[in-house]
């Protein structure tokens, strides 16, 4: 019976086969393995359409069959990169292509679900490739499964302006009294020079900062 291999390349030996190879075998899937737990790699893309990384059985240098992936190349449309279905693995991949269009992170076939960095997205994310169905198997962002993210330390949460040089950061007061949530405005300001209010219960809206002009008339009135 020949060998098997893995859906990311390792190749699977019977006894009686491959008489005097074991070792070269051995070593070169141990190398195939390494590049699973850790290893890094680039990824070309360009251009428009899709681009397919396929298994290399028995072989190491694989993107499929490696933790992080740095997507290169400029693209003028919208791009999907694609692996086989029966992959289940996780990867850290970065989108360092040029080109404001979307890349898209996907099984080869079937209505699974996939993800996507938008036009301005050159982040990293951390996918999960769940091979949970042969026909439309899933990937997630597994930040996104998250139901909550807390920060220790009051260590802020920070967004970069464009260059990625600076940033604005948020973080909690040293002390707080007693835990609470701030709930978003549902929708923008109606005019300019409003200010985000509370209600007192966490909710937050847009209102005119400051004093109305009556009431400064009066106050003026009162106090002179």
């Amino acid at each position: 019976m020949p060998s098997s291999y893995t859906p990311l390349g390792v190749e699977l030996m019977v006894t009686g086969e491959q008489a005097g190879l074991w070792g070269d075998k051995t070593n070169t899937n141990l190398q195939i393995v390494s590049q699973i737990s850790g290893g890094f790699t680039t990824q070309a893309v360009s251009g428009t359409g899709n681009t397919n990384i396929t298994v290399n059985d028995g072989s190491t240098g694989s993107a499929l069959a490696t933790r992080v992936i740095e997507l290169t190349g400029t693209i003028t449309g919208a791009i999907t990169v694609s692996i086989p279905l029966d992959v289940e693995n996780f990867y850290i991949i970065k989108n360092s292509t040029s080109g404001a269009f979307s890349v898209e992170f996907q099984y080869v076939s079937g209505s699974g679900t996939s993800v996507t960095w938008s036009s301005t997205d050159k982040g990293t994310k951390i996918l999960y490739a769940k091979a949970d169905d042969g026909t439309n198997p899933n990937i997630v962002d597994v930040f996104s499964q998250f139901s909550q993210i807390n920060l220790v330390n009051r260590n802020e949460v920070r967004f970069e302006d464009a260059t990625g040089n600076q940033y604005v950061g948020l973080r909690a007061a040293a002390t707080v009294g007693s835990s609470f949530t701030l709930n978003l405005p549902t929708a923008d300001a109606t005019s300019s020079g409003q200010a985000l209010v509370s209600d007192s219960s966490g909710n937050l809206s847009f209102a005119d900062a400051g004093i109305s002009t009556g009431k400064a008339i009066a106050m003026a009135m009162i106090f002179g």
